[in-house]
């Protein structure tokens, strides 16, 4: 009879291409896994995989079987939430994704005050690029999602948060950085830095840099805020940066010179996110309910600043 632990190894060679990799990652040897997955062809009647290709593909059949295999693993660990919800409550470990332009800057305050409500409850944190992690959480290998919107995956639950202002700031010598305002008529030809192409950021500083009729400077992408915010710090290049990153004590505004542009403004929108009809969703909206909460409070402290 074939297995879900035999199912679970097929769908782990099609997400790595890798045997060595999808081994790793299902906690068994090489060997095992490939004996596991010749015995199900054997019961099945069919090859699966082409391990003449490299990387390693699937047959046609092969990936109609990946399809339905996802969804009964998924179905599994559904039940088996089920049953772990019905028997602990609120408790358990909750693998949660989150973007590296977020989280280390809202969520330690966040996680005390969850660990005060729901003392059995763990959160397992993974950054991660928040496209790979929307393709991790719909495949059950994360519970929840932390992202800017927008977030792509079939069968999601998306749960509006809260908007995020975003600021440009400059290096601290250059001219601009000594006007009390600027306008966007002064942002024109400027050179801004971003994230690599992979990140939102990425692509929400290509849209603005239209708007602004400036530079984006492709040639020194950055791997997080921090990284921004000191190679424009150096004279590099403008940044754009979220107000919580500017607000944290992690990031904040030593370096660079936030600007005032009297007529432009721009922000970016956060959700979470979680499969739909999952066991734990109505936790998962608590965590939610209590980061939206967390991050509202922060921005409405600084607007009345």
């Amino acid at each position: 009879m074939s297995t879900i632990r035999q199912f679970s190894y097929l769908v782990a060679v099609a997400d790595y291409h890798n045997f060595r990799r999808a081994a790793d990652a299902v906690n068994v040897s090489q060997p095992t896994l490939s004996q596991q997955l010749r015995a199900l062809e054997s019961r099945l009647g069919v090859t699966l995989v082409e391990r003449n290709e490299s990387p390693v593909q699937m047959t046609p059949i092969g990936r109609e079987i990946v399809t339905r295999a996802r969804k009964i693993l998924l179905g599994v660990k559904d039940i088996e939430d089920l049953a772990r919800r019905a028997k602990d409550g609120v408790g358990g470990t909750i693998r949660f994704g989150i973007s590296p332009t977020i989280g280390p800057y809202l969520m330690p305050g966040i996680i005390a005050s969850l660990h005060k409500r729901f003392p059995d409850m763990r959160l397992h944190i993974r950054e991660g690029i928040p496209d790979d992690q929307a393709r991790e959480l719909a495949r059950g290998e994360l519970d929840m999602l932390l992202s800017p919107l927008p977030i792509s995956g079939s069968n999601l639950h998306i749960e509006p948060l809260f908007r995020e202002p975003l600021h440009i700031v400059a290096p601290p010598e250059h001219d601009l950085s000594q006007a009390s305002e600027v306008g966007v008529r002064d942002l024109a030809g400027i050179g801004i830095l971003s994230l690599d192409l992979r990140h939102h950021a990425h692509r929400q500083t290509l849209t603005i840099c239209a708007e602004l009729g400036a530079e984006l400077l492709e040639d020194y992408e950055g791997t997080s805020l921090d990284s921004l915010r000191q190679m424009c710090g150096s004279g590099l290049g403008f940044a754009i940066l979220p107000e919580l990153y500017l607000l944290s004590e992690v990031g904040g505004e030593e370096m660079v010179k936030r600007l005032t542009v009297t007529d432009w403004d721009a922000s970016r929108s956060i959700a979470a996110a979680w499969r739909e009809g999952v066991a734990f969703s109505d936790h998962y909206r608590t965590i939610a309910a209590a980061i939206g909460e967390e991050a509202r409070a922060i921005l409405a402290t600084s607007f009345d600043r």
